[in-house]
């Protein structure tokens, strides 16, 4: 038995499933999770010694890698004054200013301590905003594990909310409407019927939890037009995409502008935060300026806050973001020409230092595209690049993240393993 094996045998002692986030469980592509001792630029390396390429990043914070130098001096010298005050720090000053001053939308910032904090701030903020209680969401979009957004989509192109979780009332959903990713039409028919009842429209403006779906062209406008027509805010869910695909978010990248923007992971060097901000009138709505109260223990921690602010500065200072774009379309053109030779079908999507790979020969545009893919064929080749020595996320609705530590050996080495791995789908697919 393995150490990993031995491990999450214990885990699951004293843990439910021996994770603390259900993902990391492996239950998707089966199998035992390893576990991870260390980490140093695009590597991981597992307590049994092994090494991986890794391109989950912790699921995208890690734009400049792990344990980067000067982020981890960063965490150090802030440690060494104190963990936390549960008062203001001048470093809580830095980091609002320089995000107010990155995204477009933002004119103040709140701090909290995840991206699912700032999703249900910011739809708090939005039903108070505006008086309604209606709440817009797409299939397959996750903004955290807040009751009113843990909901599935049914039959039609809008469905009334129905949880996807035991433990959320209906009723705390009954006024979230599902509506598919990429489908402006169906949003045009849900507001031209219940377009005075909504008080928001949540989406990520490119789609990273349901693999990697960028916004077809209109999408994002027509979501801005709509709620502007009708009185309803539009919020941008960029707790991945903030400073992953522009340093100023997706919102610089495809030119529309939210009334609210959710914040997390990059912002955060690594460490636990969350953000949401927007118009001034809107934010001070948000006590102790107005009456929306929302509050937090280590709102603004400064460690957190440190490592963000470090991070950030790497970023605006070294601009690494044509260098990454570069990196990522030499991964997915690899990947594509490994599938082609292997006879696999595959859609990979790519947008800067994001990819999503998924086993279909139809155009994947939403979560039923997703669904629809195969699922068998992603987990043995998964699996198969497990063994080879490459870290990825081990589920097709996850998307790859790449660093700035990324070398183009590190990517020579992916399209390589790919290869046997896209055979090795093949063969399967064949012998089912």
């Amino acid at each position: 038995m393995s150490r990993s094996e031995a491990l999450y045998a214990e885990a699951c002692r004293w843990m439910p499933g021996g994770v603390n986030s259900p993902v990391r469980a492996f239950r998707a592509v089966g199998g035992v999770p390893p576990f991870i001792a260390r980490g140093e630029g695009a590597r991981v390396f597992d307590v049994d010694g092994r090494s991986y390429i890794d391109y989950v990043g912790s699921y995208g914070p890690l734009i400049l890698g792990h344990a980067e130098p000067r982020v981890v001096e960063a965490i150090a010298q802030a440690a060494r004054t104190g963990t936390t005050f549960g008062a203001p720090t001048e470093g809580e000053v830095a980091l609002a200013q320089l995000l107010v001053e990155a995204v477009p939308s933002l004119e103040q910032v709140r701090l909290v301590n995840s991206g699912t904090e700032a999703t249900m701030s910011a739809i708090r903020l939005s039903r108070a905003a505006t008086g309604r209680t209606g709440i817009v969401k797409f299939r397959g979009g996750y903004h955290g594990h807040v009751d009113a957004l843990l909901v599935e989509s049914g039959s039609g192109a809008s469905t009334l909310g129905v949880p996807s979780s035991p433990g959320i009332p209906a009723a705390v959903v009954a006024e979230t409407h599902v509506l598919p990713y990429n489908d402006l039409d169906a949003a045009e028919a849900l507001f031209a019927q219940r377009g005075d009842q909504i008080a928001c429209v949540i989406v990520e403006p490119v789609a990273g939890n349901m693999g990697l779906i960028p916004p077809e062209p209109g999408f994002l406008a027509g979501l801005r037009r709509l709620t502007e027509e009708h009185g309803a805010l539009l919020i941008f869910d960029e707790v991945i995409t903030g400073f992953r695909v522009a340093f100023g978010g997706a919102q610089t990248l495809y030119g529309v502008l939210p009334d609210l923007t959710c914040l997390g992971k990059i912002i955060g060097g690594g460490l636990p935060i969350g953000a949401y901000g927007g118009r001034r009138e809107l934010m001070e709505q948000v006590a102790p300026a107005g009456p929306v109260y929302q509050a937090g223990t280590l709102s603004g921690n400064p460690v957190a806050v440190a490592a963000g602010l470090k991070t950030l500065q790497i970023l605006k200072e070294e601009n690494p973001y044509p260098a990454l774009e570069a990196k990522g379309a030499l991964l997915a053109q690899g990947l594509a020409e490994a599938a082609q030779e292997a006879g696999v079908p595959v859609q990979i999507h790519q947008v800067g230092s994001l990819l999503g790979l998924f086993f279909s020969e139809a155009p994947v545009r939403n979560a039923a595209d997703v669904a629809a893919s195969d699922g068998e064929a992603f987990r043995r080749f998964f699996h198969a690049m497990l063994a080879g020595g490459v870290y990825l996320a081990p589920s097709p609705w996850e998307a790859w993240f790449l660093s700035t530590a990324h070398g183009e050996a590190d990517i020579e080495q992916t399209v390589e393993a790919a290869r046997q791995a896209f055979r090795l789908a093949a063969e399967g697919s064949r012998l089912a």
